[in-house]
């Protein structure tokens, strides 16, 4: 194994889990890429390194069953057809249909639907006492947008909601047994859902709906590839967004800040400085040298530590301060390359018009006690954020 340069950064320390940004700082100050015994990984810290694992098609997506495969097929099954977890020239195959059928328009179509869902669940909270931002809000939004992008029934949101969670549970380090019993059974309960649906949708004429998976079961997709492509952009949707937006006000929260008069701009910086997704992994084909002057042998594994890009000092001025304004953000939290992620444009137009109406609506927001984090790394966000309206609704006040 590689002698130098290593790491004993352990993810799942508590201190790290919490807040892993002066660990990585300390780090990137050493190196820009470590070997990690424990995981049998490399480690990238800089901005340069992650973006360039990200970039080499030598380092790809390469999926292998979870162990013991039996037992976990139906988690295996979404994952083995993923374009996420394929190279091309099967990830081009994948991603190519789902791709077409974005561009038909159906994230822009959602534009008002999102203003109106988001403007419907403000007017459900009680703003005379405190609230859960994330259980009022920031959850319920993005499964409700993205059930009425593939074409689900309103019905099935909580069972969305509850079904990824429990799948993307399984990304953490070394799950535990009720983690993948969860997983398995919700792998299972969400492909069935998905099946009827695709069925229905190639049973009934064209022009009958206008959603995601009537696109879907139109290609050349087999189902289980489209079962698949559906539970990836569920879970990608509404996990990224969840965590995106209470990462992100948490931040904004703690230091007194409100969204400027450019609130994407404020969108890309909650996406840089407490990235949902922490850790995406990738492995050698060919021998590849990093930044810092690391080789990678074939067969290696990389992880891309996808926060400590976002905050290396190289790259982002101050950045450990949380700028609203942060005119140049070439953050990594979308990705870069052939896996660039897909629902991008959904996310963003997402997080700008939830937070752009949060804070319309409730300008006096704050928190109103401790943040409850989730207690996961690669997947980072909190459970609960109870705020408080501070002088109740714009309109109420107005009135």
């Amino acid at each position: 194994m590689p002698s130098a340069p290593t790491t004993s950064l352990d993810l799942t320390d508590p201190a790290v889990v919490a807040d892993p940004y002066p660990h990585f700082a300390r780090e990137r100050a050493r190196h820009a890429v470590a070997w990690h015994e424990p995981s049998g990984s490399w480690f990238t810290f800089s901005h340069a390194a992650v973006s360039a694992v990200q970039r080499d098609r030598r380092l790809g997506r390469l999926w292998t069953d979870r162990e013991p495969a039996e037992r976990l097929e139906p988690f295996n099954l979404l994952h083995r057809n993923q374009m996420m977890e394929n190279e091309p020239p099967e990830h081009t195959r994948l991603r190519r249909p789902v791709a077409s059928a974005f561009s038909r328009g159906h994230v822009e179509r959602l534009r008002p639907r999102v203003r109106a869902l988001a403007a419907e669940l403000l007017d459900e909270v009680d703003t005379s006492r405190p609230f859960d931002v994330v259980e009022a809000y920031a959850e319920p939004l993005p499964v409700l947008v993205i059930a009425e992008l593939l074409g689900v029934p309103r019905s099935h949101a909580d069972d969305l909601r509850d079904w990824s969670q429990a799948i993307v549970r399984m990304y953490e380090p070394a799950p535990d047994e009720a983690v993948v019993s969860a997983a398995v059974a919700a792998a299972e309960d969400f492909a069935a859902l998905v099946r009827e649906l695709v069925a229905v949708r190639r049973r009934q004429p064209a022009g009958t709906h206008e959603d995601l998976i009537t696109d879907l079961a139109a290609t050349e997709l087999s189902e289980d590839e489209v079962v698949a492509a559906v539970v990836l952009l569920l879970n990608a949707g509404h996990e990224a967004s969840v965590n995106v937006f209470g990462n992100g006000l948490v931040a904004m929260l703690r230091r007194g800040l409100r969204p400027g008069p450019d609130v994407a701009a404020c969108v890309e910086e909650m996406l840089r400085f407490d990235s949902a997704l922490q850790l995406f992994e990738r492995t050698a084909t060919a021998q590849v040298e990093l930044p810092g002057g690391v080789v990678v042998e074939p067969g290696q594994k990389v992880s891309a530590l996808l926060g400590a890009a976002n905050r290396d000092p190289a790259v982002f001025e101050r950045p450990d301060e949380f700028d609203v304004a942060r005119a140049t953000n070439p953050h990594l939290a979308f990705g870069v390359g052939v896996h660039f992620c897909l629902g991008a444009p959904l996310a963003r137009m997402e997080l700008t018009e939830s937070v752009a109406l949060l804070f319309d609506r409730m300008p006096g927001l704050a928190l109103a006690g401790e943040p409850e984090s989730r207690g996961t790394f690669v997947l980072r966000g909190h459970r609960r954020v109870e705020v408080t309206a501070s002088g109740g609704r714009r309109e109420e006040r107005d009135a």
